[in-house]
């Protein structure tokens, strides 16, 4: 029975029971909130004041994994109701990264300029009004214009939260604190990949998707208002009254005029900075910036960011065949990302980024050969990929086919994307997709052309590919708890602070700019790049030894330019 069937005063009772229920939830969600706090502050050794500040000012990193995680589950949607093809579709995941980048060139001026707090309530303010943009409409062009508008507001948060939490966290715990801002990126991230499969059946289930982020961000902005800037900031603004109160405040058991003199003396010479002194040798600060842009190319050549693009879309195309069974699959990745980098976050103040550095660098390294050697004798069939999803495609999806064969073995999985009978509708609208096709089922019968929808048993064991799906899962926790949240954190340290936010938005550009390259050709050279013909694990295991050398080499540089900051 319909709720308006009833009387009013039985509605009444309903709505008013309803709302009885809602505010005891929220009741307990605070009171729980609030006893983490108290329970992670004192765990943190930092004060609960200065741990509530970095926790308010890490929403950024929430907010910015989950805009990043979401368009993976969007993109299924869209490319189907809008018709896009895959330009269209590149144009849409770049344009995020469009704004990002330029809001990273002059990101560090604006903060170094207005301050951290304010830069992270702008950042907020915008990424709210971009997702209203996209909420009322259905256009590709408004469509872009709001995800470039998001897209300044994560660059500029990413930089002002880094260099805020740094500045505000006592030096023994600056790590830990930091570390927090890349915790709440790969939480963000698993929210998305969740909220993608929540929505994966609903209808233009993406707008959903991107209203849940607007409450957040509203309270993000409402909050870093009652919170204090950074000390530093406000010294090198010559307000040092207002410095020491704010020290004060986030330094509840030490000397907050200690404190104050040290601030002073590393800012003494500061001052006299300009942008080309980060390419110069005075204090160590070319190797300083050399040891900054050589991570962040690393960062991006490792092919993790793009996944958390493209992550539904690469799954889809190798048997997860429904908008549902592709989004939950994507949920996988995004658990190993939250379950690697919470040791990274909990013990880099004991251990040290570079230990973290080297040790996942060296685990990708392992990882990458054993892909390697593995996909020798494996062929995934990325055909479809960079094909637009037609509402025909959408529509006939069925919910609960996870994989598209009747049995779980992987040998079905693969055989069956090589079926006539899955092929069969791609090859009345591409022929150059049916082509292709046949290429991957010749490749998956061992070189012999076949019209079956098999592969001969014992032809591909089944035990390479779970090696080569647990190499995959093992090469994303390695950068979890590696190059994902210590090189942030090397980034924030390494650069004095009189021209920290300068140097942040350099390598903050560089990490932008290299991330659009890639997305803006991904779904193209993905579609057209054949791993069967390809030479590609050979350089997989040259690439794994570029990246531990590479880390063993920035050791010593990176020892040098922290000593230099005490």
């Amino acid at each position: 029975m319909h709720l308006t069937a009833f009387p009013k005063s039985y509605k009444k009772i309903f709505w008013t029971g309803i709302s009885n229920k809602v505010i005891i939830s929220c009741q307990n969600v605070a009171e729980v909130t609030l006893s983490s706090f108290c329970v992670f502050s004192l765990i943190s050794g930092c004060g609960t004041f200065t741990f509530l500040s970095s926790a308010v000012a890490a929403i950024s990193g929430l907010l910015m994994g989950y805009e990043l995680g979401l368009i993976s589950g969007a993109l299924l949607q869209m490319s189907s109701i809008l018709a896009l093809s895959c330009k269209e579709q590149e144009i849409i995941v770049s344009s995020l990264l469009f704004g990002a980048l330029f809001a990273s060139l002059i990101g560090g001026f604006l903060i170094d300029r207005f301050g951290r707090r304010l830069a992270i309530i702008i950042a907020s303010s915008l990424l709210v009004l971009g997702s209203l943009i996209l909420l009322p409409y259905e256009s590709y062009g408004i469509f872009i214009v709001g995800r470039i508008a998001i897209g300044i507001s994560i660059s500029l948060s990413s930089i002002a939260t880094c260099v805020y939490i740094a500045e505000i966290a006592p030096q023994h715990r600056r790590g830990l604190l930091v570390s927090l801002n890349e915790l709440m990126i790969v939480i963000g991230i698993l929210f998305a990949y969740i909220s993608n499969y929540a929505f994966a059946r609903v209808s233009h289930g993406w707008k959903y998707m991107f209203g849940l982020v607007i409450p957040l961000g509203a309270l993000q902005a409402i909050a870093m208002y009652f919170l204090p800037p950074s000390p530093r900031f406000l010294v090198m603004k010559n307000n040092d009254e207002a410095a020491r109160k704010v020290l004060e405040r986030l330094r509840e058991t030490s000397d907050a005029t200690k404190e104050l003199t040290v601030i002073k003396s590393s800012l003494k010479d500061e001052h006299q900075y300009s942008f080309l002194d980060l390419f110069r040798s005075r204090n160590n600060m070319r190797a300083r910036m050399l040891v900054g842009l050589t991570l962040v190319f690393f960062v991006q050549t490792t092919g993790q960011p793009n996944i958390l693009f493209y992550a539904s879309t690469v799954l889809k195309s190798v048997g997860f065949q429904s908008n549902e069974a592709a989004s939950l699959a994507s949920t996988g990745v995004g658990v190993v990302k939250v379950v690697s980098t919470v040791p990274a976050t909990v013990f880099v103040d004991q251990v040290g980024s570079k230990t973290f550095l080297c040790i996942g660098s060296s685990v990708m390294a392992v990882s990458l050969v054993t892909m390697g050697l593995v996909n020798r004798n494996i062929y995934v069939n990325f055909t479809n990929v960079c094909r637009s999803q037609s509402p025909e495609d959408f529509f006939l999806q069925r919910p609960g086919n996870l994989t598209g064969v009747t049995n779980g073995s992987l040998k079905d999985l693969f055989a069956s994307m090589a079926s006539p009978e899955r092929l069969s509708f791609d090859a009345q609208r591409s022929p150059d997709v049916a082509r292709m096709g046949e290429l991957n089922r010749t490749a998956l019968a061992g070189g012999k052309s076949t019209t079956g929808s098999h592969v001969e048993s014992g032809e591909v064991p089944v035990v390479l590919k779970w090696l080569s799906l647990a190499s995959l899962l093992v090469y994303v926790a390695a950068f979890s708890i590696g190059l994902g949240p210590m090189s942030w954190l090397v980034l924030s340290e390494i650069f004095p602070g009189g021209i920290r936010g300068r140097a942040m938005a350099l390598t903050s550009s560089m990490n932008w700019g290299i991330n659009l390259l890639i997305s803006l050709t991904f779904l193209t050279v993905t579609g057209k790049i054949s791993l069967v013909t390809s030479p590609f694990p050979p350089h997989l295991s040259k690439f794994a030894l570029v990246i531990t050398a590479s880390q063993c080499w920035l050791s010593e540089p990176l020892k040098n330019t922290i000593a230099l900051l005490g």
